[in-house]
């Protein structure tokens, strides 16, 4: 049997007084899976819907549940723990690092963060890195980058840019990652959505030709090279190579979405290494921190990171 105990004031038994007057235990038994769904249900968002498995501790490939059953992990949440869990590395490494500085924002330079960004960039061969702390939030960053770089870079007028996504994406439930979906349950009731996205079909270079070829105000082509959400779809050799080709032939930025797909996820370190290319912006986030804290990162070459400025 599992036990949640929670302290306030230096007192972990009986029951304490909230700061709007409701009692709250500070013991509770967590005797079920069906307990501890019922707990969730009752208390949390519901905005997602797991299977009815309540993991309580994990090791490597394990997980076990809190009725003590032991699971291999094949899903690897998402992949963000690609590394297996609690890896003793990882671990190791936030344990010293929050032993001497947390937090201080970007109002200071830290010593840690170059290392960081340099490590990164050697790592993965771009110019720069932009660090943040969601997938979604590398995804929208890519965006925006994208279209600063399409009106400085490539004359687009104001407000004109255009990302052309594909069909079944998925980077996220933000504004703009939802706005570029075609996923009818991530869209309900949820308008208006924002202008600037064009959709076409996944692994279709002819689509992506018809659309470049028609619109000189396309900054960007954003696409996850295997697509995750989707149902694990892997398009047919040599697709991305078409991608680069064209982008380059169109002067279109090829935004690479390796949030679920990068960090050895597909046996390369990026699922892009298959076909030997090199997209303008990569995203990527889940693994990057082997799961133990919120990071992700957008790369690009000083040309594309360059063209955003402070504010």
């Amino acid at each position: 049997m599992a036990t949640q105990t929670i302290q306030i004031n230096g007192t972990t038994n009986g029951t304490t007084t909230g700061l709007n007057g409701h009692c709250i235990n500070l013991k509770i038994p967590l005797k079920s899976t069906e307990e501890v769904i019922k707990r969730e249900k009752k208390y949390g968002a519901h905005n997602y819907d797991p299977i009815p498995v309540a993991l309580t501790r994990g090791k490597g490939i394990y997980v076990w549940d809190v009725e003590g059953k032991k699971y291999y992990d094949f899903l690897s949440a998402y992949s963000a723990v690609n590394q297996g869990h609690c890896h003793p590395k990882i671990i190791e490494a936030v344990k010293k690092q929050v032993d001497i500085l947390t937090l201080t924002s970007r109002a200071f330079f830290t010593d840690a963060l170059g290392e960081y960004a340099e490590f990164i960039t050697q790592l993965f061969g771009y110019d720069k890195v932009l660090p943040i702390n969601s997938g979604v939030e590398s995804g929208e960053t890519a965006c925006k980058m994208a279209r600063k770089w399409g009106y400085l870079k490539k004359r687009i007028p104001d407000n004109q840019a255009k990302i052309i996504f594909a069909e079944g994406n998925y980077w996220g439930r933000t504004m703009s990652a939802i706005s570029s979906s075609t996923d009818p349950t991530c869209r309900d009731r949820y308008g208006p959505f924002m202008p600037g996205f064009i959709v076409i079909p996944y692994d279709d270079p002819e689509a992506l030709e018809d659309v470049l070829k028609s619109d000189p105000n396309i900054c960007a082509f954003m696409v996850e090279p295997i697509q995750g959400e989707a149902g694990i779809v892997v398009p047919k050799p040599g697709y991305l190579k078409k991608v680069r080709e064209l982008c380059t032939k169109y002067n279109v930025l090829w935004i690479d979405d390796e949030v679920q797909t990068g960090l050895g996820r597909t046996g390369k370190l990026l699922a892009v290494d298959h076909e030997n290319v090199r997209p303008d912006i990569v995203c990527l986030g889940k693994a990057l921190s082997g799961g133990m804290m919120a990071v992700s990162a957008t790369l690009a070459d000083d040309d594309v990171m360059l063209s955003i400025k402070p504010g």
